[in-house]
């Protein structure tokens, strides 16, 4: 019996498992048991099951591990989905409410090495103990209540169990919470009434499951709008935008869209962001709306509820802030309206009403609302915001790596300007990592990446090729799967300078001899200049061999 098999069944005791003082591998290892297959993934889009159903299966669960809607209520939440940026926008977000001395919690996906990445507090991902804790109890409850052996939540939907449990019992006044998948039917949808929504660039992506156009897929994600909440959306397409409005005024959800990221009163030059490259500006500027609205909405409840006595009331220490003039602008510059780059006071297809936008402006005069902005602290989160994995530089010994999780034609097409901008002036050979998963547009994919001339190409699974790490087991594939899709971005891309290998590792020592055995000691040549980009289960591979514990650093 394979060592897997041996340590789950001394897990499991009439069926279910046990918590009896298992380790952490223990907990990933019946977590991965709820890992969906490629078959059953296969089966699901072929039959297209409600997506309502999701909905009802996802509470059914919450309900069983002892939880109810009306708990999930008690979270104040910021609830953010897109195509391309919705992590980079929640981590720009989670940053800025952090420096204002917020308490958060932060629930993304995927992670990149280790499942507590997932679940963070205060800017931490949760600690292995903590994890395994609440893991143990909501697994068991919800084991001992099945109706079948096939009766318990998929990967994702369990984790987001989990997730309400953890950050219901932690100490913090925020959650920005990141859709999977869509978003009307993503099981983070359970949410009632978040105080803010942001959506971020929308694209062609899981069109099995979301639709086959933009207008269908804006339709979906558009579904976590709620009525009396106030919805961000980034600049997108007319026909995009059209559909958007339509689900605001059905569900009676204010929208409002950002404005360019320079158009901000910052004190000084607009921050160099934590997380780099141009298209990371309109995810910085939806950031900088929902932070400042939750603050705002939290100093207007708590002002309300004090009776006058500030001692009682949360509001943020605004000592540092010097100019009130700008605070003020910028407070102002929220309720702009940027339509096809120009910036229009109260454009009325998208805000319901002038007099609406009015009063909200009003309230907040009366209030003196405004001097709790601080531009220093906003510009000072975003500058320090890190997110593993996008637009990513680590310079190394030997080489240096530029990492980006781009899945999509738009945001491949940006990280290709992105790694250009980089190495353009260093002269050293470039060399190409790649992956991607699902059923994608491989052709458009690489077309971006054709152009920037690289020396070698290499097309390897989501394999580190060090030890095994159980988090990042993908059981939704197999590697004869992922090594046939290899084959065929190989053939795709021609085969005079790419290869297919089987992990990262073998592609990493692979440079490594064909750059040194061949390079000229007499001239300044430069280190290899790497760019590991595709799927993000890919880049989380790369990282387990070049950075594990996500110093943002690399000896490699």
């Amino acid at each position: 019996m394979p060592f897997f098999c041996k340590k789950m069944t001394q897990l499991i005791t009439r069926g279910r498992f046990v918590s009896t003082g298992t380790s952490y591998e223990d907990v990933i290892r019946a977590l991965n048991t709820l890992q969906t297959n490629a078959q059953y993934l296969r089966a699901a889009k072929t039959n297209h099951s409600s997506g309502s159903e999701s909905i009802q299966d996802m509470k059914k669960y919450l309900f069983r591990s002892g939880l109810t809607l009306e708990d999930v209520d008690k979270l104040s939440i910021i609830h953010v989905t897109g195509t391309k940026g919705k992590g980079s926008t929640c981590a720009f977000t989670e940053a800025i409410l952090r420096q204002y001395g917020y308490r958060t919690g932060f629930y993304s996906s995927p992670h990149l090495i280790h499942v507590t990445e997932r679940i963070r507090i205060n800017g931490q991902p949760i600690k292995e103990d903590h994890f395994a804790k609440y893991f143990w109890h909501v697994f068991n409850k919800l084991s001992s209540q099945k109706e079948s052996e096939t009766d318990m939540p998929a990967y994702f939907k369990f984790i987001t169990v989990l997730m309400f449990h953890i950050f219901l019992n932690a100490d913090i006044d925020v959650v920005i919470l990141e859709v999977g998948v869509g978003g009307e039917y993503d099981c983070t949808n359970i949410v009632r009434n978040p105080v803010c929504v942001g959506i971020s660039s929308l694209g062609l992506e899981h069109t099995m499951l979301l639709g086959n156009t933009l207008e269908e897929i804006a339709h979906q994600k558009s579904g976590i709008l709620k009525e009396n909440s106030i919805a961000f959306t980034v600049p997108q397409p007319d026909n995009v935008v059209n559909v958007i409005k339509q689900r605001a005024i059905e569900r009676n959800c204010e929208l409002r869209m950002v404005p360019d990221f320079k158009s901000y009163y910052w004190t000084r030059d607009p921050p160099d962001l934590g997380i780099p490259g141009p298209v990371q500006e309109i995810n910085a500027s939806l950031a900088v709306q929902l932070a400042h609205t939750w603050i705002l909405k939290m100093a207007n409840r708590n002002s309300r509820f004090s009776n006058g006595n500030e001692a009682n009331n949360r509001l943020i220490d605004t000592s540092e802030n010097n100019n009130a003039c700008a605070a003020k602008i910028l407070r102002r510059s929220q309720f702009n309206s940027t339509f096809n780059g120009k910036e229009n006071l109260h454009h009325s297809s998208l805000l319901h009403s002038e007099s609406q936008i009015s009063s909200i402006s009003a309230t907040l005069d009366e209030n003196n609302d405004f001097s709790i902005i601080s531009p220093k602290k906003t510009a000072l989160a975003l500058s320090r915001c890190v997110w593993p994995g996008r637009t990513q530089v680590l310079c190394g010994r030997t080489m240096d790596f530029y990492l980006d999780g781009a899945h999509t034609s738009e945001s491949v097409e940006h990280c290709a300007s992105w790694y250009l901008s980089k190495v353009d002036n260093k002269g050293a050979k470039r060399f190409l990592i790649f992956n991607i998963t699902g059923d994608r547009d491989v052709l458009k994919l690489l077309k971006p990446l054709k152009r920037l001339h690289f020396e070698k190409v290499y097309f390897v699974p989501n394999i580190s090729g060090k030890t095994v790490k159980l988090d990042q087991l993908e059981l939704q594939t197999t590697s004869s799967l992922q090594h046939e899709r290899c084959m065929r971005n190989h053939e795709i891309w021609g085969e005079e300078n790419s290869m297919v290998l089987k992990n990262v590792c073998e592609a990493l020592s692979h440079i490594t001899s064909t750059f040194y055995s061949h390079r000229n000691t007499n001239n300044d040549e430069g280190k290899p200049q790497v760019l590991i980009t595709g799927s993000l289960h890919l880049v989380g591979a790369a990282l387990l061999v070049l950075d594990p514990n996500l110093t943002m650093k690399t000896n490699y």
